[in-house]
């Protein structure tokens, strides 16, 4: 290092300065032990007074000498003195009295290096954010909040900001600073809670955490990023530098055309799937599906089926495989277990390129206790409510949202929008829907908080969703958002402007029990139950529903959808396939989970393939044969689908028939009257012959579909391609068909004019 300097400079500073460290001794303390709340005002650039020396203040740890370089010229304007023995440094420069563009030469045992100084650099976040954030209004603040590679005044680096507003000290800590909490102290905007710095030099890829020390003094577990795109893969934990991801899009024409795909009258049919579980990679340790090797497998394999969208299982970040993504704690990254953003970008490409659209199981109603997450954030309840009653989920060991902070709803509503805007996923289906409705949910009495005017209405919690609804909708043409929602809550799929929550769709949990309860008993017995298979008509056109064969309802010991099914195999198989073709002929858009389209034997695990090989067996390969003509039919005939939400499009024929555990009903196209399609399910093992069916019109009936037919395991069992009509009166009207009903089989016949 050049000894010129040491001269002079050194000397004037001492006689301009001599007692310069002295006013400073306090600040210096609590910086150099890392418990000062405005670090910015102790270090950097400062002038004590007009006219006075500048002077550059620095801390760093394992340092041996300091130098002061002007940025301008590249050369050195002064030696900085040690003052304290952990590293702090203190410049004063007499021949400089104006500010002015500086780096840091550092020499450390080993080496000498130049860098940028942090805390050279001013505020990242502009007034206008800064008062949006305070007032919980910013839409975008995950374009503020978060790290965000930038920019400033020529220097490249990444802005880390981060809301935590009862902390009293907030450090980012990571790669770039060998994980010190000491070395980036963050500056507090005091207006909003939010702790900001510029950090000259990180890069892309580098793993960080913030370091907070509550307001008590304790210091907190380094928590990860609430706002990260990107985490590092389980069990690591920490945050990974990103910023928004990039992307080519090439899907134009989808997006052209999305709006009908969402509509009411569209056939909307999903496959529900959790990614890690779908396939693996046997021959490499049973890896998991990158989100590249799935969109060249999973895509075609759904197209190939017929359905109409994907449904993935939360792929937010989350540390634990058991919960399925159900207990996320990066609600801003898709999880690193199947690679970065950009690929999980490639993969929704790949599902508009095939017409598929793709929805995302999102859970905003709770989060869990992991030290790094969310919980106890700042050292104060601030994500979570404070009252256990209100705040602890005792059924899941999670933390519940306070909706009543606007931070927090602007949190939740800005990551709604995030993923439908920055991913361009087609919908969210909304967890746990119920469990945000009411106070007393899953709790005794004693066990919840009553609202404001006594009841059991979780009020601000209400008024999140429809908020969301409200925006989703608003923000995003040919969106559709779905709530799980088991309860008898009115108008979950009803405008807001009508009184309703906003929901696009709304999960028939309903039908669901009462016909997979009916569908386990012994046919024998079927005839007492068999309103179970009428009931769910009473309401079905009170929402817009789906009718979800989940993954729910394949796990926790429930036994997979084939092993539900009474009988030896043939009849096991044969029970589920007239239970599918009920299902798709039935008013409600369909869900169907992985698995069930070929009829796995084992409960679905997280921690598994799917088991593949079934595949070659003939029963396994008819019943996927069959999900793939049904979507197939449920698509191309319109009294299927046009009327899924409209009570005109749907009349029994025969809903009281148990005696003979049969039913039958006929679906109308909205759009043409007389376009009718008739379906009978017989749920015996027995074949009925010359079984009457009363029709409105005149024609030719033609079998359709006919799930007991041979290509899909069954006995063939049948009415010839069609039947005729006769002019017969039935069931009360002038006109019926005469039916050979198959054994555990579901008929779909098509009028035809003649």
């Amino acid at each position: 290092m050049p000894n010129d300097i040491r001269t002079g400079n050194r000397a004037k500073a001492q006689e301009a300065s001599p007692k310069a460290a002295s006013p400073l001794s306090g600040g210096i303390e609590a910086i150099v032990h890392a418990d000062h709340g405005d670090p910015f005002a102790i270090l950097g650039m400062h002038q004590t007074g007009k006219d006075q020396p500048v002077e550059v203040r620095a801390f760093i740890p394992g340092a041996e000498k300091l130098w002061v370089v002007d940025s301008a010229s590249g050369d050195p304007v002064g030696e900085a003195d040690k003052v304290h023995d952990e590293g702090f440094f203190l410049a004063v420069l007499p021949d400089r009295k104006e500010p002015f563009r500086y780096r840091l030469r550092v020499q450390f045992p080993l080496a000498t290096v130049e860098f940028e100084d942090a805390f050279r650099f001013w505020s990242v976040l502009g007034e206008l954010d800064i008062h949006l954030l305070a007032e919980g209004t910013h839409l975008k603040s995950f374009e503020r909040l978060g790290a965000h590679p930038r920019e400033i005044d020529g220097v490249a680096g990444v802005a880390f900001a981060v809301w935590a507003p009862n902390a009293r000290r907030v450090s980012v800590v990571g790669d770039f600073c060998d994980w010190d909490g000491r070395r980036l102290p963050m500056r507090k905007r005091t207006e909003a809670g939010v702790w900001e710095i510029f950090v000259p030099h990180a890069t892309v890829g580098q793993r960080y955490k913030f370091e907070i020390k509550g307001a008590g003094g304790d210091l907190l577990p380094l928590k990860s990023d609430p706002y990260a795109f990107q985490a590092e893969f389980r069990p690591q934990t920490a945050s990974v530098v990103h910023g928004l991801p990039s992307y080519d899009w090439q899907d134009a024409e989808w997006q052209r055309t999305r709006s009908a795909s969402a509509d009411l009258t569209a056939p909307i049919s999903i496959y529900e799937v959790h990614l890690g579980s779908w396939a693996r990679v046997p021959e490499e340790g049973d890896r998991f599906l990158t989100y590249r090797e799935l969109a060249d497998r999973l895509v075609p394999y759904v197209k190939d089926l017929g359905f109409t969208h994907i449904e993935l299982l939360p792929i937010t970040e989350h540390p634990f495989d058991g919960s399925w993504g159900y207990q996320p704690i990066g609600m801003y990254a898709p999880t690193s277990r199947h690679g970065t953003p950009e690929d999980f970008k490639y993969f929704v490409d790949a599902c508009h390129a095939a017409g598929i659209g793709l929805l995302l199981d999102w859970v905003p109603g709770h989060f869990p206790t992991d030290p790094h997450g969310l919980g106890w954030f700042d050292g104060t309840h601030l994500y979570e409510h404070a009252d256990p009653r209100q705040g602890y989920h005792q059924d899941w060991n999670t933390l519940i949202y306070n909706f009543g902070r606007t931070e927090v709803q602007n949190f939740l509503l800005g990551n709604a929008l995030f993923w439908l805007e920055h991913y361009r996923l087609d919908g969210l289906r909304v967890d746990a829907v119920a469990s945000m409705l009411y106070l007393d949910y899953s709790r005794k009495a004693g066990e919840w908080v009553p609202n404001r005017f006594g009841g059991r209405e979780n009020l601000e919690s209400i008024a999140f969703l429809k908020r969301m609804n409200e925006l989703t909708y608003g923000h995003h043409q040919g969106i559709m958002t779905v709530a799980e929602e088991s309860t008898a809550w009115p108008a979950v799929s009803r405008p807001v402007y009508l009184g309703g929550l906003g929901f696009g769709y709304k999960w028939n949990m309903g039908w669901m029990h009462d016909t997979l309860e009916y569908m386990a008993k012994d046919p024998i017995h079927r005839r007492y139950h068999h309103h179970q298979l009428t009931f769910g008509l009473i309401y079905q056109f009170s929402e817009n529903f789906v009718l979800p064969l989940s993954h729910d309802e394949v796990v926790h010991g429930k036994g997979s959808l084939i092993n539900k099914m009474p009988g030896d195999d043939w009849q096991k198989f044969a029970n589920l396939r007239a239970y599918y073709g009920f299902m798709f002929a039935h008013p409600g858009k369909k869900l169907l989970f992985m698995g069930g389209e070929f009829g796995q034997w084992r409960e679905w695990s997280e921690a598994r393939s799917l088991d593949w090989h079934l595949l070659e067996e003939p029963l396994h390969q008819g019943l996927h044969a069959l999900v793939r003509d049904l979507n197939g039919l449920y698509r191309g005939l319109k009294p299927l689908h046009q009327t899924d939400c409209d009570p005109a499009g749907f009349e029994w024929i025969e809903a009281n028939d148990s005696d003979n555990s049969v039913l039958a009903f006929l679906r109308k196209s909205g759009e043409d009257p007389e376009h009718h399609v008739v379906v009978v399910c017989n749920f015996t093992p027995m074949p009925r012959d010359g079984y009457r069916v009363g029709v409105t019109l005149p024609g030719r009936y033609e079998e359709v579909l006919n799930t007991d037919a041979p290509e899909y395991g069954g006995s063939g069992v049948g009415n010839a391609g069609g039947v005729e009509s006769e002019e017969t009166e039935w069931h009360g009207r002038p006109h019926s068909i005469t039916l050979t009903l198959p054994p555990l089989g579901t008929l779909v016949l098509e009028r035809k004019a003649g």
